[in-house]
């Protein structure tokens, strides 16, 4: 009986957090301005609400007798999980989430305002109440070595600063020698970025991409925002944004299959986990790996282009003077630029380096706030050669410190070493180039299904890779996956 009323309370709760999330989507999609104060102290109320029931002593007593019940392998998960979670977000009082979802809520109109006006100065403020929060959470929930781990732990659960501190400086060895290589090469034409493009046609041509890899409208939609982001509202309702420039195809085009590969991910767990704790992905890691598979490994690949091609000249015919090669390798163009979601695939993890450094010392007190434009310009040049003239391409290009989300950045550089990982066993199974080139991605979204999304969070992302590829996180994988890639792309051997 209590599993049955565990399950059944967990449902009734996930229903406010439903409506938490369609509050948040509006906020970043077409809130109107003025309405931010008011919605930041709504969404700081209801999610107050949901802490106090998630980590209430009844909700603890039915979790401890549903662990004497459990049987099935689903539900001997659920349990695991939920007390899991239970025990850590009871070290944080109910008061303090609705406090941390309220100046949150706050922070992202004042980030919008300071990015539009390009002033660190305006979101500092702010970002120093978000921070102040985010420690305090950290100290409550507790750590063994460094602070941060307790942060990364709410997105990658039992990822540590020393796993990092022993992935990061080989890999950007890598990188930074995969670079100069790279830069000696000709450099392919951006034959994205060659004319304007239709706002409109843009729109039709980010539906259609999401329709080719199976994403389903009648499950979500397609909406424009700041900086995109994928959310689920509740089961059978997971939508999608992006954002659009008239000088710059690849942008959108390549934010919406990102998502996209979100959106599947979240559309592939079964109904039988929703509105449970199990009814998500298993880390955020995990599912980065989903979004940059289809992104870059599907996406940027020369079989996609063969097949895409002649789709992308119905919606702009200045294509059709450009080769299927021009295409790609206008898709795969290396460059140091200074915006992270336009970053390339070789220079991309490096980003993620720079916000990490800077995000374990804000969270150490080891920097202040006020130091981060200087610290994020010196940390930009030294590792990837170039300097921001400006806040809004520089410290203030994304939103997630607004959220509160410090220890998520690491989970991107995670995704792109899952994602190579994952493509390596799927080849075992699958003739990858034939289906993408023939358009078939029914079958490479199957096996995704199968091996990844109907797990749901029944497993631990380390557990979960070493079912899927036989063996624990290996960034062989993805060096191999760059090497044999943009050494075809540029003609050189890296």
């Amino acid at each position: 009986m209590a599993l049955k009323e565990l399950k059944e309370r967990y449902r009734w709760i996930s229903h406010f957090s439903s409506a938490l999330s369609l509050l948040h989507w509006d906020l970043e999609t077409y809130m109107p301005k003025k309405g931010a104060k008011w919605r930041a102290m709504i969404i700081g109320t209801i999610s107050e609400f949901v802490q106090r029931e998630m980590t209430s002593d009844e909700m603890g007593k039915l979790i401890y007798e549903a662990e004497k019940e459990a049987k099935s392998d689903l539900d001997i998960a659920l349990v695991r999980v939920a007390k899991k979670e239970y025990e850590k977000y009871k070290k944080v009082p109910p008061e303090l989430w609705g406090k941390f979802a309220e100046e949150t809520a706050k922070a992202n109109n004042i980030w919008e305002e300071a990015k539009r006006k390009s002033d660190f100065s305006i979101f500092a403020p702010q970002l120093e109440v978000v921070l102040d929060i985010v420690k305090e959470m950290a100290e409550r929930v507790g750590y063994e070595e460094n602070k941060y781990d307790a942060l990364l732990d709410f997105f990658e659960p039992g990822l540590k600063v020393s796993d990092l501190e022993k992935i990061i400086p080989p890999l950007r060895e890598f990188l930074t020698d995969a670079l100069e290589k790279i830069e000696s090469a000709e450099k392919p034409v951006d034959v994205f970025k060659k004319g304007k493009f239709d706002l409109e046609k843009q729109k039709a041509l980010s539906r259609r991409v999401l329709e080719v890899m199976g994403y389903d409208f009648e499950a979500g939609r397609i909406d424009t925002s700041a900086h995109p982001f994928t959310t689920t509202i509740n089961y059978g309702d997971v939508r999608v944004t992006t954002r659009y420039d008239e000088n710059d195809l690849k942008y959108s085009f390549f934010s919406t299959v990102h998502e996209g590969g979100h959106a599947l991910y979240d559309l592939g767990i079964p109904e039988e986990m929703a509105g449970l704790p199990i009814g998500e992905g298993a880390s955020m890691g995990i599912h980065e790996s989903q979004s940059r598979f289809w992104e870059n490994i599907v996406a940027r690949s020369l079989p996609f282009w063969k097949f895409f091609k002649p789709i992308l000249e119905e919606y702009f015919e200045d294509f059709k003077e450009y080769s299927v090669e021009d295409v790609w390798r206008a898709a795969n163009i290396v460059e140091r630029s200074l915006i992270r979601t336009e970053a390339d695939e070789v220079t991309y993890n490096l980003h993620i380096v720079l916000r990490y450094e800077i995000e374990k010392a804000l969270v150490n007190d080891e920097m202040k706030v006020s130091e981060i434009p200087q610290v994020w310009n010196e940390k930009m040049e030294r590792y990837i050669g170039i300097r921001p003239k400006k806040d809004s391409e520089g410290a203030l290009q994304d939103i997630h410190w607004a959220h509160g989300s410090f220890g998520y950045f690491p989970s991107y550089m995670l995704g792109n070493l899952y994602a190579a990982q994952i493509y390596d066993a799927m080849k075992k199974d699958l003739d990858f180039d034939s289906l993408v080139e023939s358009g078939d991605f029914s079958k490479i979204l199957s096996w995704l299904r199968e091996k990844i999304h109907s797990k749901g969070k029944t497993m631990e992302p380390k557990e979960l890779l070493r079912e899927v590829t036989g063996e624990e996180l290996n960034v062989e994988h993805f060096k191999d996956y760059i090497r044999k890639k943009y050494s075809a792309v540029y003609g050189i051997e890296i």
